[in-house]
């Protein structure tokens, strides 16, 4: 999309980040539609096709944004820590995302991204969470980017796969095995053995499905 003020959106809303480093914490979600990683547990499969969805202008999503933050963070001051906008996808690394981001932060919003890493990132974010996938994996350049990087654990090489890109992010970035969804109870006792044996490693699991939360 060469034009990077107009952006598909799939949806925005409220909720708890479930995943990661960041879970529990309140946030607005800012989801962009289209996604080419094609993982086959994907849960958010109808945010694939960019085309099906609205596509919205910068100022459009900021307004969006601040409509909601004003009425329910009102008797927060603006550069507080809890104001947390995550962009999420499909895979919105697809669309350059400095006009965005740009917009976003004069109002001192706390940025956050979750991307496959596939694409070259660009913007302005406080945090990035890389969750490499096999289908399309990500491009050297952002693994030095990382804050968080979110391995899915599907079967038992996946703990392989997930070492060689713990040796490519920076020495500070969050470590997390996080099992798939559907696997979990097959899954969750051999990551729990393993993060006991390599306490580098922190446990991620899809709070949100538990708790039923977006």
């Amino acid at each position: 999309m060469p034009n990077s003020s107009v952006l598909p959106v799939m949806e925005t809303f409220y909720s708890i980040q479930g995943e990661g480093y960041h879970q529990g914490k309140a946030a607005f979600f800012i989801r962009l539609a289209g996604c080419d990683v094609g993982c086959t547990w994907c849960d958010v499969k109808e945010s694939w096709q960019a085309d099906k969805h609205i596509r919205k202008t910068c100022k459009q999503i900021v307004e969006e944004t601040n409509t909601f933050f004003k009425q329910s963070y009102k008797d927060l001051p603006e550069n507080d820590l809890s104001r947390i906008c995550i962009i999420t996808g499909g895979e919105p690394c697809m669309y350059p995302l400095n006009k965005l981001t740009t917009a976003l932060k004069k109002y001192d919003y706390r940025l956050h991204l979750e991307t496959s890493g596939a694409y070259l990132i660009t913007g302005n974010f406080d945090w990035v969470c890389i969750s490499p996938k096999k289908f399309k994996p990500p491009i050297k350049e952002n693994l030095q980017l990382a804050n968080e990087l979110k391995m899915i654990v599907f079967n038992h090489h996946d703990f392989l796969w997930a070492e060689e890109f713990a040796k490519q992010v920076p020495k500070n970035c969050a470590l997390y095995l996080q099992p798939e969804w559907s696997r979990e109870n097959k899954m969750l006792p051999f990551i729990i053995d393993y993060i006991k044996e390599n306490p580098r490693w922190a446990l991620s699991i899809q709070l949100h499905k538990y708790v039923h939360v977006p």
